[in-house]
């Protein structure tokens, strides 16, 4: 009987601390996502006066630009995990699973945040 490869622990390492770092912007983020929408709400904006404020401004599109990133790098690593440890992939194969998700990930969300900050693509 062959055992497999022991995984890589620096890699492991590596990959726990990505994931623990964009946790903590992903709290920040979506914080600021809910105090945005419940002002958004409680002032009675529409889509097209919320529109009409972000259009153009820097600091909404850094700040989303953050939040898809931080999503784009946390997600793909909790996904390589559940494809290893439920779905018995090998961590190469898990690996290139969550990568390629997490590239669909930054480019569909930052083109969200372009379409936001220009007013369409």
């Amino acid at each position: 009987m062959t055992t497999a490869p022991a995984p890589n622990l620096a890699a492991q390492v590596r990959r726990f601390r990505w994931q623990r770092i964009s946790a903590m912007l992903l709290t920040v983020c979506v914080l600021g996502h809910l105090a945005v929408m419940v002002y958004a709400v409680r002032g009675g904006l529409t889509g097209a006066e919320i529109l009409g404020r972000t259009q153009g401004h820097w600091g909404f599109a850094l700040f989303y630009g953050a939040f898809v990133l931080a999503c784009a790098v946390h997600v793909p690593l909790g996904l390589a995990n559940i494809a290893r440890e439920w779905g018995g992939f090998s961590d190469a194969s898990a690996l290139l699973l969550a990568r390629a998700f997490g590239l669909l990930l930054l480019v569909l969300g930052l083109r969200a945040v372009l379409a936001v900050f220009t007013g369409g693509l």
